[in-house]
């Protein structure tokens, strides 16, 4: 599907929403694959453990792929690349800096794919002979180590994809983003820019994440006894401010949680985060040290069902139960969607009367994302030919196009994607030119898209209007009805105080089958089937105003 002299850039998701980023670069007979994320699911996505993208379009061009190119450690960004791989098959080149490829291979363990991947670890600096590309990774900011940008080179020209990142002059590692890149790219030439666009709805700049660590140092003598955090495993760097924290104020380090525990393991031993032995102690040590001398670092800054803070807010953890003395700190911001258990887990956690913290009340949180200046900032450097905002909603796709233009950028040179656009650049042209297939993929369980829109619908429909099941025994000679109707339901009715309710509709069973068999003595089953779920439905909602899901089963005899 190549055209001579043309780059496709082909979102295959993380445009029109805040997830499941990845992105497709192709010229010639080569491919590279920009990250390769999963997002949350939806609230209506009952049962769903995982939202991943719809990598057909990979699978038809299996032969051509030359690498995934990951730009930093974020579920948003690696939550896929397990299921993906599977999808794939064969051995698989993949690029990343030291922390996100330790993370990448944490979870192909975890999948049992260790050797289903051809790992490249690379440094911010490096360039790498990929395919038909050449590739810079470029030091970023963001909220976690390891983060870069890419500038990926072609006979066409060059496209810069920025990844997530901020402006951070004061990082915690003290190492900076390389504008001296950037800019150099933005002399010599950026044909076209990818730019995340999250946070482009708020004016100014990102605070430092040095800005929460001293928001930490004024909280900790506040609290009088323990001091539990919850925040993402993977922002390394908070954690090792709290770790700082604690070792001003006296404190043990505590870590707890499956990802905080395997995250910070293999953070410690890349040399990223510092704990000195004396102070990191094990969740069945706490007892041996008082309250005010503990920092419990966990999950569930999201208020997930099964994180460690959500388990000890309503005394499900095994370990650790939520006292009054507790101080409480959610150094997070609800993700879209979770808001409703963040603040379910807040009102759970001050009813046992703990002292809690979040963002509204302190800077305990800071984005990873860069605002509209240093989104400006980023324009002002690079300064490409073409624009096409990427990583957000599509409100903040148009505000970030809107940005552009404000910047100097003419109008007909930006393109606001949609899922599966191909987008063919040119050296003097860029337009959307076909499209490909692209989507969402439902996890669940093992089941990798093998639950799609008509089994969601049927969970929203059990759940909702409950389910009502309807056995009947029909004679094998002349289809009479010689048992039953017997009726189950579950999630309808009570049925000891709807006696009347079943009885009736026993009956209405009853003449269903009659009449369909009087109308057709050689009726089908299937035909019987439906009459009794036709006539059932229209009595039970007549009866009640509700509809269940209506499963006949006959029995042959």
């Amino acid at each position: 599907m190549s055209s001579k002299g043309k780059l496709k850039i082909i979102p295959l998701g993380g445009v029109e929403e805040i997830g499941k980023n990845i992105y497709v670069i192709e010229y010639g007979e080569d491919i590279v694959i920009i990250d390769c994320g999963s997002i949350f699911p939806q609230e209506d996505m009952l049962g769903i453990d995982l939202v991943i993208p719809d990598v057909t379009y990979l699978q038809k061009n299996r032969e051509r792929i030359r690498g995934f190119l990951i730009t930093h450690g974020h579920e948003d960004h690696i939550g896929a690349i397990p299921y993906v791989l599977k999808q794939l098959g064969g051995i698989v080149p993949i690029y990343a800096t030291r922390l996100t490829m330790a993370l990448i291979e944490l979870k192909l363990k975890e999948h049992k794919l260790s050797g289903s991947a051809d790992l490249h670890v690379i440094s911010p600096g490096d360039t790498e002979k990929i395919g038909g590309f050449d590739v810079d990774f470029i030091k970023m900011s963001h909220s976690i180590a390891g983060a870069v940008a890419l500038a990926i080179k072609c006979p066409v020209g060059v496209v810069v994809t920025t990844g997530d990142f901020k402006v951070d002059y004061t990082p915690v590692d003290g190492e900076i983003m390389d504008f001296g890149k950037l800019a150099d790219l933005g002399k010599k030439g950026v044909l076209a820019l990818l730019m995340e666009s999250t946070n482009v709805e708020r004016e100014g700049y990102t605070m430092s994440e040095k800005k929460v660590g001293e928001t930490f140092n004024s909280l900790f003598p506040r609290a009088n006894g323990r001091i539990i955090i919850a925040m993402f495993a993977s922002n390394i760097h908070r954690i090792q401010q709290v770790v700082e924290s604690a070792q001003r104020f006296g404190r043990k380090v505590c870590l707890t949680g499956r990802s905080m525990i395997n995250v910070s393991t293999v953070a410690m031993e890349l040399g990223e985060l510092h704990i000195p032995d004396e102070m990191l102690i094990s969740v069945d040590d706490l007892d041996r040290y008082p309250d005010d001398e503990i920092v419990i670092l966990t999950t569930g800054s999201q208020g997930e069902q099964m994180s460690g803070l959500t388990r000890m807010a309503f005394s499900e953890h095994r370990k650790l139960d939520i006292k009054a003395s507790d101080m409480v700190v959610i150094s997070a911001n609800p993700i879209p969607g979770n808001e409703i258990s963040v603040s379910r887990v807040i009102d759970q956690l001050l009813r046992k009367g703990a002292d809690v913290i979040y963002e509204s009340l302190a800077e305990v949180h800071v984005s990873g994302h860069a605002r509209r200046e240093e989104l400006k900032l980023m324009h002002a450097l690079i300064k490409p030919k073409y624009f096409i905002p990427v990583h957000g909603e599509y409100r903040m796709l148009s505000l970030h196009k809107k940005l552009a233009v404000s910047m100097g950028m003419e109008e007909e040179n930006i393109i606001i994607p949609r899922l599966g656009d191909v987008i063919e650049v040119s050296k003097n042209s860029c337009r959307v030119a076909s499209s490909v297939p692209a989507g969402a993929v439902l996890v669940d369980g093992l089941g990798i898209g093998d639950v799609g829109n008509v089994v969601l619908r049927d969970r929203r429909h059990l759940a909702q209007d409950g389910l009502l099941t309807v056995v009947v025994g029909l004679s094998k000679e002349d289809s009479k009805l010689i048992s039953g109707p017997d009726i189950v339901t579950r999630g309808f009715v009570y049925v000891r105080e709807n006696e009347e309710l079943m009885d009736e509709a026993r009956d209405v069973v009853i003449k269903s089958v009659n009449d369909c068999i009087l109308e057709d003595r050689h009726a089908d089953w299937g035909s019987i089937k439906g009459r009794i779920r036709d006539d059932l439905r229209e009595f039970l909602y007549q009866k009640t105003k509700r509809s269940p899901m209506i499963l006949p089963i006959i029995m042959e005899v």
